[in-house]
């Protein structure tokens, strides 16, 4: 079990993402096709299944080498922006970072945009519900309740995996629900964070509870849409934008430049899809009521009330 040790400094400074964006998400979806999944879960992954059949640099990145590459572990060096990220499976295997991003996005437009306006609500109902139990429990309930396998014993917070203690220097700690993790890993720890040194914890949300109903049903048009009406690099920067982040944070996200973060952002300020606020030499970029809106995600105080009952039938049910 390795173990993130925190300062009450680290504690303020702990806070909740819905979301790492595309790539994050399809690193860690691309681990799923080495386990079982879940009944709900068979449609979506037979279409991923059927893009990997198409896409031959990927196939090959998975397939042909994968002796020496497995998703999402070796793939992890895509989302993990601290110094000591590696990526000496893919150096082995040929494939830069850059390249096999492009190909990470490829498979997120086939196999997961259609479904990310519903993977987007559930993740923000998911922090919305952690966010209230933080109010009404403090940080000792939000960590005693992440995942059953994940122990908190203050100041320490135990997680399965090889013996290694983590210490967050003061940084705190970013907290991100994934609906694809295994049940036997609830949680991933990465550099996530460039500017501020800050490690996320990726956590196990559970897919199959009922705020999760019919998420992998037949794939939503209303994404598809809305990469038509603003292109699909916008579309999924005004999704990453639900959780308020800066221009280069944004550009990690999508995995492009920070000129063109900047760019798109400011078309979508433009279009009264965020808003921009500065601080010091930081830009912050939130989505306005009208993005969420476009995006189709509902109410917070709805989204958070369906996710609140789930989070204390899971603690109720032990």
């Amino acid at each position: 079990m390795f173990r993130i040790h925190f300062t009450a400094q680290d504690l303020t400074r702990t806070r909740l993402r819905p979301t790492l964006g595309p790539v994050a998400e399809t690193v860690f979806a691309l681990g799923m096709l080495g386990r079982t999944s879940s009944p709900s879960q068979v449609r979506w992954r037979n279409q991923l299944f059927r893009h990997l059949r198409r896409s031959t640099p990927l196939t090959q990145l998975l397939t042909a080498t994968q002796r020496r590459i497995q998703a999402p572990g070796d793939l992890l060096c895509l989302i993990d922006r601290s110094p000591l990220a590696d990526d000496s499976a893919l150096s082995s295997a040929g494939i830069s970072r850059r390249d096999a991003t492009a190909e990470i996005m490829q498979v997120w437009r086939s196999a997961l945009e259609p479904y990310s306006s519903r993977m987007q609500a559930r993740l923000a109902a998911e922090c919305d519900a952690r966010g209230r139990i933080t109010m009404t429990g403090g940080v000792d309930r939000l960590f005693s309740t992440l995942h059953s396998r994940i122990s908190w014993n203050s100041p320490v917070m135990g997680i399965p995996g090889p013996t290694r203690d983590v210490f967050l220097d003061g940084r705190g700690l970013l907290l991100v629900p994934s609906l694809f993790l295994s049940p036997h890993e609830p949680a991933v720890l990465i550099g996530a964070e460039p500017e501020t040194g800050q490690r996320a914890l990726v956590f196990a949300a559970a897919p199959d509870a009922p705020a999760g109903a019919g998420l992998w049903d037949t794939p939503d048009n209303s994404s598809q849409a809305l990469s038509a009406l603003v292109g699909r690099t916008r579309a999924a920067a005004l999704r990453a934008l639900t959780s308020s982040c800066t221009t280069s944070q944004l550009a990690e996200l999508l995995g492009i430049s920070s000129a063109g973060a900047s760019q798109h952002t400011a078309i979508l300020r433009e279009s009264g899809l965020i808003t921009t606020m500065r601080n010091r030499n930081t830009v912050l970029h939130t989505v306005t009521p009208l993005g969420m809106a476009l995006l189709g995600v509902p109410h917070p105080e709805r989204a958070a009330g369906h996710a609140a009952q789930e989070t204390r039938s899971e603690i109720a049910a032990g």
